[in-house]
C-alpha cells in the first residue's frame, strides 16, 4: 500500500546496508503486556524442550528423532522403519496444521513458539541485555575500542553463550540418539566415546553461531517458512499490522509537539517515535505493511501502545489485525479457503488415528530364500524354506515365539530352535522350513496364513507364497 510506505520501498532485505554488508540488529529491550505473555509461553516451551528427552511414557522416550536407525518416539509412541508410512502421515498433519495456522493467524509460530525465537530472545538476547546493557549501550560499545570493558564484557559473554549452547547440544543430541544412551557416554567418560564427543563440539559450534552472529539471518534467509508465509498469507490473515488509516490521516505521521491536540492538527496518531522500528528484533518497520522478516512477536505492539498511552492517545494503532479489517473494518471470518485446509487437516488426522489404531506391537516379515525353488520330500511332503524377521516394537521381552499354520495342514520347522525370545525393541530373525502335502495345495503358488504366537498367544498373522508342483492343482 502506497499509502504506508510513504516511499520506503525496499528491494533488499532489512538486514543489509546500503553497501551489501551486514547491518547489525540492536533491538530494544520489549516490555509490556505481550511481551510478558511471550515469556510465560517462552518458559513453558524452554521445560518442555530440555525435558521431553528425559521423560518416557510406558518406557518409552517421549520424543526422540534418532535418524541413524531411523527410530522415531512421539509422543512416547515408538516408529521403527517398518512404521514410516505413519510418521509421514503424521508429518503431514503437522504441515496442513501449520498451513492452517498461518492463513489464519500469519508467522504467529515464529514469534511464540519457534525453539531459535525462544533461545534467541528469551536467552540469548536476555543474557546480553544483562552484559552489555540495552540498545543504546550495545551500539556505544560496539563501536568502542577494544579496551578492558569491552574485551571484559564480549569474553564473559561469550563464555556465558558456549555454556548455554554445548547445553543445548546436549539435550539436541539426547534427542538424537537416547538420554539412555547420552547418560550412559557422560557416565562413561568423553575420552570413551570421542566421536560421540566430536559430534557434540560440532552441535555446540552451530548452536553458538547461530545465536552469537548468525540471528535474525535465520528466520530471514534460512528458514523456508518466511517464503510460505507469502504464498499462504492474504488480507484476511491476522498479523501483527499497522493501522495506517488512523496513523497517516490526511497530514500524515509527524513528530509529537507538547500540548498538541493531535486530531485538530489532522495529523495521524502516528508521533514517527520510531519506538516499534528500535524494538524490533529483524530491523524492520512494520508501518511499510507486512514484511518477509516479521516474525509477529508483538514487540512493536508493546513499544506502540507505551508511547500512545504517553501522549493520551488510544492504543492499539499496532495490533493483531487484518489488512480487511484495516482497510474494510470487516470481522474475521471463516473464509472457503480455511474451510478447505480445515476439512483436509480433519481428513488425515483421521486417517492417521485410524492407521494408529490398527498398528501392531509386533511385525513380521517372511521371504522365500531368493534362488531357490521347492523341494519334494518323502510321503508326497513338498517344502519351502523361507527367511523371517520378528520386530518387537514394545518395551517388554515377549516369550515362547513359535510359529503355525492356520490355512494349510502341515509343520514348520526352525534350522535352530523350535521358540525364541525377542527382546524389547529388537528384533529377531532366522530361517525356517514349511513342509506340507502336495494332496493339500491347491495350484503352483498358494497362499499359506501363518500364526505367530507368544506361547498360546496369537500375537500377529502374515501370509506368504508356496510354491509347489504344478501338477498338484
Amino acid at each position: 500500500m502506497a499509502e504506508q510506505g510513504q516511499d520506503n520501498f525496499r528491494d533488499t532485505i532489512g538486514t543489509l546496508n546500503t553497501e551489501g554488508k551486514r547491518a547489525w540488529v540492536f533491538p530494544k529491550k520489549p516490555d509490556g503486556k505481550w511481551y510478558d505473555y511471550r515469556k510465560y509461553v517462552s518458559y513453558v516451551l524452554l521445560v518442555f524442550l530440555f525435558a521431553a528427552p528425559f521423560v518416557k511414557i510406558g518406557g518409552n522416550q517421549f520424543l526422540m528423532f534418532n535418524v541413524l536407525e531411523r527410530r522415531f518416539n512421539i509422543f512416547g509412541i515408538p516408529f521403527w522403519p517398518q512404521d514410516f508410512h505413519l510418521f509421514v502421515i503424521m508429518m503431514i498433519v503437522g504441515v496442513v496444521f501449520v498451513i492452517l495456522f498461518t492463513v489464519a493467524f500469519g508467522r504467529i509460530f515464529c514469534g511464540w513458539i519457534c525453539p531459535q525465537t525462544i533461545f534467541m530472545e528469551m536467552v540469548f538476547r536476555r543474557i546480553e541485555y544483562w552484559i552489555d546493557g540495552d540498545r543504546g549501550k550495545q551500539i556505544r560499545l560496539s563501536k568502542m575500542p577494544w579496551n578492558a570493558e569491552k574485551i571484559k564484557k564480549r569474553v564473559l559473554k561469550w563464555i556465558v553463550f558456549f555454556i548455554i549452547s554445548f547445553l543445548i547440544a546436549n539435550v539436541f543430541l539426547a534427542y538424537l540418539i537416547g538420554s539412555d544412551e547420552l547418560l550412559g557416554y557422560i557416565s562413561d567418560g568423553p575420552l570413551k566415546h570421542q566421536s560421540t564427543l566430536i559430534s557434540l563440539l560440532i552441535f555446540t559450534a552451530v548452536f553458538y553461531f547461530i545465536f552469537a552472529w548468525f540471528r535474525e539471518q535465520v528466520c530471514i534467509i534460512v528458514c523456508p517458512y518466511g517464503r510460505l508465509q507469502g504464498v499462504l498469507l492474504d488480507n484476511k490473515s491476522i498479523v501483527v499490522a499497522y493501522d495506517h488509516k488512523r496513523g497517516e490521516k490526511e497530514a500524515g505521521r509527524a513528530k509529537f509537539k507538547k500540548n498538541e491536540e493531535r486530531p485538530e492538527t489532522g495529523k495521524g496518531d502516528c508521533i514517527d517515535c520510531f519506538a516499534c522500528v528500535h524494538v524490533c528484533p529483524t530491523g524492520i518497520d512494520i508501518r511499510n505493511g507486512t514484511q518477509l522478516e516479521c516474525i509477529n512477536c508483538t514487540a512493536c505492539i508493546d513499544a506502540c501502545d507505551y508511547m500512545m498511552e504517553a501522549v493520551d492517545l488510544p492504543k492499539g494503532l499496532i495490533r493483531y489485525d487484518s489488512e480487511d479489517a484495516i482497510e474494510k473494518k470487516e470481522e474475521f471470518s471463516f473464509t472457503p479457503r480455511l474451510k478447505g485446509y480445515t476439512a483436509v487437516l480433519a481428513i488425515v488426522t483421521v486417517v492417521l488415528i485410524g492407521m494408529l489404531f490398527l498398528r501392531n506391537d509386533v511385525e513380521a516379515q517372511f521371504l522365500r530364500l531368493p534362488g531357490e525353488l521347492y523341494e519334494h520330500k518323502e510321503n508326497n511332503i513338498i517344502s519351502n524354506v523361507y527367511t523371517y524377521k520378528i520386530f518387537n516394537k514394545t518395551v517388554a521381552d515377549i516369550d515362547g515365539i513359535r510359529f503355525e499354520l492356520l490355512s494349510h495342514k502341515g509343520t514348520i520347522k526352525l534350522v535352530s530352535h523350535s521358540d525364541f525370545t525377542i527382546e524389547k525393541e529388537k528384533f529377531a530373525e532366522g530361517t525356517l522350513f514349511i513342509e506340507i502335502n502336495a494332496a493339500a495345495l491347491t495350484g503352483d503358488k498358494d497362499r499359506l496364513k501363518i500364526g505367530i504366537y507368544s506361547g498360546e498367544r496369537l500375537i500377529e498373522t502374515i501370509t506368504t507364497a508356496f510354491l509347489g508342483p504344478r501338477s498338484y492343482k
